[in-house]
């Protein structure tokens, strides 16, 4: 019975334990904590933006080479520009991924879909690649997968933007979970798809001019409002934003 009673009591003891305590049991989180948070916190000083109970979303542009980092206070309907970070090198060219070994990063709408701490690349956070659109139009037996955002400086088709600099994505992807945010969206595009750059690069990638147009919308509604709309997969493949 006592047995049993301890067993029991261990068990609520794990699940009272927040997202952040886990995390921070991984001795490269808590180093990120260590060493990054107060930078981390500095961002949002700089801004006037709340570090509590905040939002995340995150955009990358391939041409440019740039991750976003977009934070939405608590009782706020619209997003703030936090952060930018650099890609530290890239992998294959514009357009989306569509077979595994193509070096292509995706390009589409995704959510962080796994945080690992003990990643090969310091810390990762991981792509839902091949998301419901991806399984239309990539290829069916062999479309690729494991795309992460993490550290180091290498790449096949993840986005890789060093150890220091994933230490601070990661620490706003874990205080926004811990938050209750559920789904971290994550927007990658081939570059800001104003019309202008939008005719530059199908004049030399034709092949996606639908893709990019698609998805184009999509791009120009955050633009212009700052909010997120649900965004749905259709039976071919292409997006649509609610």
């Amino acid at each position: 019975m006592i047995a049993r009673l301890l067993v029991v009591s261990f068990i609520l003891m794990i699940q009272q334990e927040s997202f952040k305590e886990i995390q921070k049991k991984n001795t490269r989180v808590k180093t990120a904590y260590d060493n990054s948070e107060a930078t981390v916190k500095k961002y949002f000083s700089d801004k006037n933006l709340s570090y509590s109970g905040f939002q995340l979303f995150i955009r990358a542009f391939k041409k440019e080479r740039k991750v976003e980092i977009w934070i939405k206070e608590k009782n706020k309907e619209t997003y703030s520009f936090l952060h930018a970070y650099d890609f530290c090198t890239s992998s294959g060219t514009l357009g989306p991924k569509r077979k595994e070994g193509d070096l292509q990063i995706p390009e589409g709408i995704y959510t962080i879909n796994h945080f690992n701490p003990v990643s090969n690349f310091y810390l990762s956070l991981g792509i839902d690649y091949p998301n419901a659109a991806d399984k239309i139009l990539s290829d069916k037996r062999k479309p690729g997968g494991l795309i992460y955002i993490h550290g180091n400086c290498v790449t096949v088709g993840c986005i890789p933007i060093t150890d220091d600099k994933i230490k601070e994505l990661y620490i706003l992807a874990v205080e926004a979970k811990n938050n209750g945010q559920q789904k971290i969206p994550v927007h990658i595009f081939p570059t800001h798809l104003s019309d202008k750059n939008l005719n530059e690069i199908i004049n030399d990638f034709n092949a996606y001019s639908s893709f990019w147009k698609n998805l184009q919308p999509i791009y120009q509604d955050f633009e212009s409002s700052k909010k997120l709309k649900k965004v749905k997969v259709l039976t071919n493949g292409a997006y649509a934003m609610d």
